[in-house]
């Protein structure tokens, strides 16, 4: 692989095949990185993960000038996992891009054959219908209507699946006030753990409390992720507007007393109004 000055770093525009020779020459025993050589599919795992939350969160700031190299990062994982297979001969950078491009001809047939598709209602019920039958391909047993979700991605993400593929085959409230007074019910059932003291009826009751909220926010057409994100991000402004009230008037936030915190807060909430 040829060597680059800085200079010839800064001139040259790169494309795909150079970064698997990069990931090659990292990878190399003899004269590649130490740190790179050390690596295997789990313990880059939490960078992949990593990756993809900064890629979301440069979209979700609009940060597009950031955007390509988060996409870079995200990208690289990709390669990273595909010089391992390929040093341990199980498949390599190229069978990556063949599956999914032939993933996505076939799953298209609207596009890539004379199938036609009129609507948006019509493709999603065409993909669901054609990964079930990749599923059956797959599997010889019976395939439920709760299969193939992903169990490994966020837990918000994984109840979302799980009620989106229920309410397909009609196990579904009809309004979104079925989920609010579900929710109502999970959070008395959480008080009433509360009071017995049993940690694992908390813990079940809890996560009841959890389902209901993702189901609602299913119901209402808005994505939970971007609520609890919303959320963060307004207590995380509250919070340091708090802290920084208190400098002003010369005191300590954290050596307050809990009731002149939360007069901090009131006064910092009713200011945005």
């Amino acid at each position: 692989m040829k060597r680059y000055a800085s200079n010839d770093i800064k001139m040259k525009k790169y494309n795909v095949n150079d970064l698997l020779q990069v990931m090659a020459k990292l990878r190399d025993p003899n004269t590649g990185c130490v740190w790179d050589k050390q690596q295997n599919y789990d313990s880059i795992l939490p960078h992949t993960i990593e990756e993809v939350y900064e890629v979301a969160e440069a979209i979700k700031t609009k940060n597009f000038d950031e955007l390509p190299g988060e996409l870079g990062d995200l990208l690289f994982q990709i390669v990273f996992y595909s010089q391992i297979a390929k040093e341990e001969d199980r498949f390599q950078f190229e069978d990556v891009t063949h599956a999914i491009t032939e993933k996505m001809i076939r799953r298209h047939p609207h596009v890539f054959s004379d199938h036609k598709i009129e609507t948006v209602e019509e493709q999603s019920l065409l993909w669901d219908e054609i990964k079930k039958s990749e599923a059956l391909e797959k599997v010889s047993n019976e395939v439920g209507a709760l299969s193939g979700v992903n169990k490994f991605q966020p837990p918000i993400n994984v109840a979302r699946e799980l009620q989106k593929k229920a309410a397909k085959v009609g196990f579904d409230w009809l309004t979104h006030e079925g989920p609010i007074d579900k929710l109502d019910e999970e959070l008395v059932e959480v008080k009433e753990a509360i009071a017995s003291g049993n940690i694992a009826a908390i813990k079940d009751e809890l996560g009841d409390v959890f389902f209901a909220a993702v189901n609602l926010s299913r119901h209402l057409g808005i994505d939970p992720d971007d609520a609890i994100s919303s959320t963060n991000r307004k207590f995380e402004r509250r919070f340091n507007e708090m802290e920084k009230k208190a400098k002003e008037n010369g005191q300590v936030f954290s050596e307050l007393s809990l009731q002149e915190q939360e007069k901090y807060w009131v006064n910092v909430k009713s200011g945005e109004h």
